[in-house]
């Protein structure tokens, strides 16, 4: 077995976001196609997962339709490049209050039930799909994942064989993951990425990741990111931990100060430059799946008997 000191560093790339971006970098892909294409260039640049959203390809703006995830998804697949794909949940936590009756959702809200935010996950099964864990504001507006609307989405995809990547964007998210995997909410061993420079959460930081870090339950395997400028500092920091990395046009659109990124792939082989010049290989995704126990038989604690 691979030590830490030269065990692979897995990259992960989030290949468009749902942000207001796509008017900051014409890089940042909007239809089916243009995502796929930008996924399947990150992945011949080293990343071993891509982790996917889509959007409206008129008007850029972030989509549920589970048509659009097919048709991403379809042709990644039929590509026949080998990674691991990681479909969001994120979609449909938003909630924004009317200015008249705050207890109504107002114009910009997607809050809507587990099964909903799901459904696409179920039908096509990918290896990974993200789990936000717990609730925040998130720019101008809440983020809202109760325990009840998170245990139900867990088991709805842990059900379809599919691993919760686990986001965390402040400690008490990470104490509400490990009381869900302590309940048998969760399965074994978790899969957690934490999310730093996200405003209102944990600040990107040496010191903010550290102790996110110290938190995760002893088996963990993690990732980590920071936005905008600090997406490489955080890189380098997560690798030095023993972490793997998140880069991508959905957290970070510049690929050094002032100039912007031309593309998901040029965001991925600077990732590798670091993990290299620190002296660790960077995992293919068949390293990837051996690395976080894919493949083998996942088990939640309460199904052990703990």
């Amino acid at each position: 077995m691979a030590s830490a000191s030269d065990q692979p560093v897995i990259i992960c790339c989030a290949v468009t976001g749902s942000g207001n971006t796509i008017k900051k970098n014409p890089a940042v892909p909007v239809t089916p196609r243009q995502i796929a294409e930008s996924a399947i260039a990150a992945v011949q640049a080293g990343a071993a997962i891509v982790h996917l959203h889509v959007r409206d390809p008129q008007s850029g703006a972030p989509s549920m339709e589970a048509s659009l995830y097919h048709e991403t998804v379809e042709i990644v697949r039929a590509s026949g490049v080998d990674v691991i794909i990681n479909l969001t949940t994120g979609a449909g936590a938003r909630f924004v209050p009317d200015q008249e009756d705050p207890s109504r959702a107002g114009p910009g809200t997607t809050f809507t039930t587990p099964a909903r935010r799901v459904e696409h996950v179920l039908a096509l099964k990918p290896e990974v799909c993200s789990l936000d864990i717990g609730s925040m504001n998130m720019g101008a507006h809440a983020f809202i994942n109760t325990p009840e609307h998170l245990a139900e989405m867990a088991m709805a995809v842990t059900g379809a064989g599919v691993v919760p990547e686990l986001e965390v964007f402040e400690a008490g998210h990470v104490m509400l993951a490990r009381a869900m995997i302590e309940r048998g909410q969760l399965p074994m061993p978790p899969l957690f990425q934490i999310c730093l420079g996200v405003s209102w959460a944990q600040p990107a930081t040496s010191e903010a990741m550290l102790y996110m870090k110290s938190l995760l339950p002893p088996a963990a395997n993690w990732f980590a990111f920071g936005v905008g400028s600090q997406q490489f500092p955080m890189a380098a920091q997560a690798i030095l931990l023993g972490g793997h990395v998140r880069v991508g046009l959905e957290d970070n659109l510049y690929l050094s100060k002032g100039a912007l990124a031309p593309s998901n792939a040029a965001l991925v082989e600077k990732a590798v430059d670091i993990i290299h010049a620190l002296g660790r290989p960077v995992a293919t995704a068949s390293e990837a799946r051996s690395i976080l126990s894919m493949g083998e038989e996942r088990l939640s604690l309460s199904a052990r008997g703990v």
